[in-house]
């Protein structure tokens, strides 16, 4: 009975390697990083990688990871949001949103907003969140709390009173635990598409 390879965990697998160290594996790195025993099985699943457009190898057998791992996109260069110039596209660098956007892939989620209580804040109803967990939130800090039982994004704010957590509507009034507060995590970034 042939072997299941489980190309999703090894992409995966191949993801975290190429954020830990910039650069595809070596083959032999390959071994330990998808548990072979054999350089032919690394072979073997390159050829799946290969047709499935993960990967490409060079004339001399070199693996290159193509952006269906990596996650890079092009920066062109920039663009004036006031007045017009006369900039032209100039090619810099590449990187991967992942990299722009998490610094701490291991703690990080996102979550799709629902309501319009944070719309002053630039967060809209339908919008991606990139939640960070772990650390304690500042002032004025985005945060995912859970208040009373109840999940919200707000912003954190502390006081004499205690914390409050404050919408960015004026429709909506502060909440202030009753009972419990939960922390879930602070918002590093916010992603709309048009």
């Amino acid at each position: 009975m042939p072997r299941d390879i489980q190309l999703a965990e090894k992409i995966r697998l191949l993801r975290h390697f190429w954020r830990q160290e910039r650069r595809p594996p070596t083959y032999a790195e390959m071994l330990d990083l998808f548990g072979y025993k054999s350089k032919n099985a690394v072979f073997g699943l390159l050829a799946k990688l290969e047709e499935a457009g993960y990967v490409s190898k060079d004339t001399n057998g070199r693996i290159a990871l193509l952006p269906r791992i990596t996650g890079t996109v092009r920066i062109l260069g920039s663009i004036a949001a006031g007045f017009p110039t006369q900039e032209e596209q100039q090619e810099a660098d590449a990187i991967t949103l992942d990299e722009y956007l998490v610094k701490n892939p291991d703690n990080t989620f996102m979550l799709t907003v629902r309501g319009d209580s944070m719309i002053d804040a630039g967060i809209l109803p339908g919008d991606i969140v990139l939640v960070e967990k772990g650390p304690r939130p500042g002032q004025n800090d985005i945060v995912v709390a859970r208040v009373d039982d109840e999940w919200t994004l707000k912003y954190y704010v502390r006081d004499a009173a205690g914390v409050r957590l404050e919408p960015a509507n004026p429709k909506y009034k502060f909440i202030r635990p009753k009972h419990s507060l939960e922390i879930g995590g602070i918002v590093r970034a916010v992603i709309r598409k048009y």
